[in-house]
C-alpha cells in the first residue's frame, strides 16, 4: 500500500449471520479492514477466514462477498435495472433467470417503479437502495457496508438504518457495517467493535456491553458522552470509593475489582451524563452528592443538556429527559443544583 502500516495486531472473530459494526474515528483504518476482507487490498501478512476457508490470497471474483461503497459505486449509463443485472450478466445466467431475480429483489427494496430509470434520475434514498439491490442479487455470504449512509440527511438515514436492520434479520446474512457515527452503530449493530486512532481494537461486545460497561477513557468517551474525573480508587474501606482532589469521595461498586485494581491505586471515573439526577431539592437514598452552578442549557429536544460547573471549576453535564411539557421544577442559569448518582452507575478505568 506504501506509506507505512495502517493496521497492525487485528485480531477479530465476526459471528456469521449477524449485524457486525466496526466503529472508530476517521483514518483508523476501518475502510483498510473492510477492503482486506473484500480482497481490493492484499494483507502483508496474517491470514482472513471466512468458515473454515483460508481466503487471505483468494481473487475478489471468488469471494463469497459483497460491498457497498460511501458513492455507491452505481454505472451512471445504466439503468436500474441493468445496474442491478449487471454481476449476474458476468455470471452468464440465463436471461430468464436474471430478470426474475432482478425483478424480485427491486420489489422487494420498493423500486418497482424506477427499474428503467437511469441512476442519475432517482433521490439518495434510492440510489443506496439501488446499490444495496446490485450487492445482494448474488447472495453473498458477506454483505460489506462502507459507510453506505454518510452522504443522506438525518432523517432518511434514520429510516434507512430500520431498513438495514430488517434487511439483515430477513437475509441472514453476515453484515459488516464501518462507520465513524457512533448512533449508526448502536442502532443496527447486534455486536461491535471499537476502533483507536493507531488501528487496534480497544473493546468488541454488544452495544449495550459497549456503552454500559467501556474498558478504557478512549471507549467511554467515544461512544457516547461522558463525564471523567482522576482520582484514587480506596480499596481499603469498608465501601470503595475513588478519591478526586477538590471534589470529595464517591462511592463505586465493589463487583467492579479487576485484576489491576490496587490499594490507593491511581483510576479514572466515568459516569454519564444520563444517569445524574438534577434537581434543586435535597434527595435522600443515592450513593454520591455533589453540588454545583448551571453555567449553560442546551435544548435537544428528547433532552435537555446541562452544563454544571462544581466547586473545583471542573465541568460536568447532564442530560435530562424531556417527559413533561411542563415540568414542575424549572431550572435555569446560574441556579445551584443538586447533582445525585447511584454508585453502580459509576465505571471505574485504568488511568
Amino acid at each position: 500500500m506504501g506509506g507505512g502500516l495502517v493496521i497492525n495486531g487485528i485480531n477479530l472473530h465476526i459471528p456469521a449471520g449477524k449485524f457486525f459494526a466496526l466503529l472508530g474515528p476517521s483514518g483508523c483504518g476501518k475502510t483498510t479492514l473492510l477492503r482486506l476482507i473484500a480482497g481490493l487490498e492484499k494483507a502483508e501478512s496474517g491470514q482472513i477466514y471466512l468458515g473454515d476457508d483460508n481466503i487471505t490470497h483468494l481473487p475478489i471474483n471468488q469471494r463469497p462477498i459483497n460491498i457497498v461503497f460511501q458513492n455507491y459505486a452505481l454505472f451512471p449509463h445504466l439503468d436500474v435495472f441493468d445496474n442491478v443485472a449487471y454481476s449476474l450478466k458476468l455470471r452468464g445466467l440465463p436471461k430468464a433467470i436474471i430478470e426474475q431475480k432482478v425483478l424480485k429483489i427491486l420489489e422487494s427494496f420498493h423500486l418497482q417503479e424506477h427499474v428503467y430509470k437511469l441512476t442519475s434520475q432517482l433521490s439518495g434514498g434510492q440510489q443506496q437502495r439501488v446499490a444495496l439491490a446490485r450487492a445482494i442479487v448474488n447472495e453473498p455470504d458477506v454483505l460489506l457496508l462502507d459507510e453506505p449512509l454518510a452522504a443522506l440527511d438525518f432523517k432518511l438515514r434514520e429510516r434507512m438504518l430500520l431498513e438495514l436492520i430488517e434487511l439483515q434479520d430477513k437475509l441472514k446474512t453476515t453484515f459488516v457495517y464501518v462507520t465513524h457515527d457512533q448512533f449508526e452503530a448502536l442502532t443496527v449493530a447486534d455486536q461491535m467493535a471499537i476502533m483507536n486512532h493507531q488501528g487496534q481494537i480497544e473493546q468488541i461486545g454488544t452495544p449495550k456491553e459497549i456503552y454500559e460497561f467501556p474498558v478504557s477513557a478512549f471507549v467511554a468517551k467515544f461512544v457516547g458522552t461522558t463525564n471523567i474525573f482522576s482520582g484514587t480508587l480506596r480499596l481499603d474501606l469498608p465501601e470503595p470509593e475513588i478519591e478526586i482532589p477538590g471534589l470529595g469521595s464517591f462511592k463505586v461498586d465493589a463487583s467492579q475489582r479487576k485484576s489491576w485494581m490496587k490499594e490507593k491505586h491511581e483510576v479514572l471515573m466515568s459516569i454519564r451524563p444520563e444517569k445524574i439526577l438534577i434537581t434543586k431539592k435535597t434527595v435522600p437514598n443515592f450513593s454520591n452528592h455533589l453540588k454545583g452552578t448551571v453555567h449553560s442549557i442546551v435544548y435537544h429536544g428528547r433532552s435537555t443538556q446541562y452544563n454544571i460547573v462544581l466547586g473545583n471549576q471542573m465541568r460536568l453535564q447532564v442530560f435530562e429527559q424531556n417527559e413533561e411539557h411542563f415540568p414542575q421544577e424549572v431550572i435555569d442559569y446560574d441556579n445551584e443544583v443538586h447533582l445525585y448518582w447511584q454508585k453502580e452507575n459509576v465505571v471505574i478505568l485504568e488511568r
